[in-house]
């Protein structure tokens, strides 16, 4: 094994434990099983994961499936892990605690090993609990790349739809360091959570005078920018409520449109993908991905942004499918993270 730095020969396993899709179902039933610990090509890092972020994404494709997937599928995206084993030269090198939001189209990170592309991870800083960073990447990157693609600056209104949601936490806290005037819908029993992130008017998305409210608050003039986190109807009301040539940033499948918004409002509409990086095998984007993973350990690091609050959840495959059933019921304000192994 000349070409290769690893722990202790004896440290890797051959088999390791995995919590598996074994075909798309509407309960979210999964397995535990064994499978073989992946080989690793010259570029990838072998990683020994210690936490797992769930995300609402997870439970969707549970559900639906995806069209890349091969069954057993090994479920998760975001994982927090410490590298075991990686080709010479291949920086970050063996014993380097790192991030990373993995490849949709490939096997996920409930596992108690997995590979990725050296490239797309963030060393974790020794002083953040790396608990904590496993439920940085897909709902802080998600709302890193909706800020940019809305383009929001100094003085503008930004309406973030969903602001309890973990995107929209991440995003009105970089809203406001952007120096926007954030507006934000929550359930009532979060108001004070929306507005202790930096919110400066929160509104009840189940009032039903809703848009009434929000342009007594803001004014004729529509906000410049949306971050729509929710989708479906509230899209096209959303963009009712933007200026002319105003931009929304939209996290999930369009509606269709009547025409005659389209030409009153004359939107720029955004797709947020953060999976599009892998599956559009782009390098660029998924060396960003690392990018945007720095800045968010650097954020939640020194205190600039506050983390969704953790509960909790068992490494097996009973308790995995209740924290993603629960996060699909709606209400759960926070973020679900899974610790591997001891």
């Amino acid at each position: 094994m000349s070409d290769t730095d690893i722990l202790t020969q004896n440290t890797i396993p051959h088999t390791m434990r995995a919590i598996v899709l074994e075909k798309p179902n509407d309960q979210i039933n999964l397995a535990d099983i064994e499978l073989p610990v992946p080989e690793c090509s010259d570029n990838e890092l072998l990683i020994k994961v210690e936490y797992v972020g769930l995300n609402p994404v997870d439970g969707h494709f549970a559900k639906s499936g995806f069209c890349q997937w091969q069954y057993p599928h090994i479920l998760g995206l975001d994982a927090v892990g410490v590298v075991v084993k990686a080709s010479k030269g291949i920086f970050p090198n063996v014993g380097e605690r790192v991030m990373w939001h993995a490849n949709v189209g490939g096997q996920g990170v409930l596992s108690e090993y997995t590979k990725v592309p050296n490239f797309a991870v963030s060393i974790v800083p020794q002083e953040l609990n790396p608990a904590v960073a496993a439920v940085l990447p897909c709902a802080g990157m998600a709302a890193l790349i909706s800020l940019d693609k809305i383009s929001i600056t100094e003085g503008q209104t930004v309406f973030i739809e969903g602001g309890a949601g973990a995107v929209g936490q991440f995003a009105i806290q970089y809203a406001k360091q952007r120096g926007a005037d954030v507006f934000a819908t929550a359930s009532k029993k979060n108001h004070k959570l929306v507005k202790q992130l930096g919110a400066d008017v929160v509104f009840d998305y189940n009032d039903k005078k809703l848009c009434e409210k929000i342009r007594r608050e803001l004014g004729p003039q529509g906000f410049d920018a949306v971050i729509d986190t929710v989708g479906g109807e509230s899209t096209a009301r959303n963009i009712e409520l933007m200026r002319f040539c105003g931009k929304i940033a939209c996290l999930n499948p369009l509606p269709c449109f009547e025409q005659d918004l389209m030409y009153r409002r004359a939107p720029n509409i955004s797709v947020v993908s953060l999976g599009g990086a892998w599956l559009a095998n782009s390098l660029c984007a998924q060396q960003r991905l690392s990018f945007m993973g720095n800045l968010l350990l650097e954020g939640a690091t020194n205190g600039d942004i506050k983390a969704p609050t953790l509960t909790p959840v068992e490494f097996n495959a009973n308790a995995v499918s209740n924290a993603l059933n629960t996060q699909l019921a709606g209400g759960f304000t926070g973020k679900h993270v899974v610790k591997i192994g001891c």
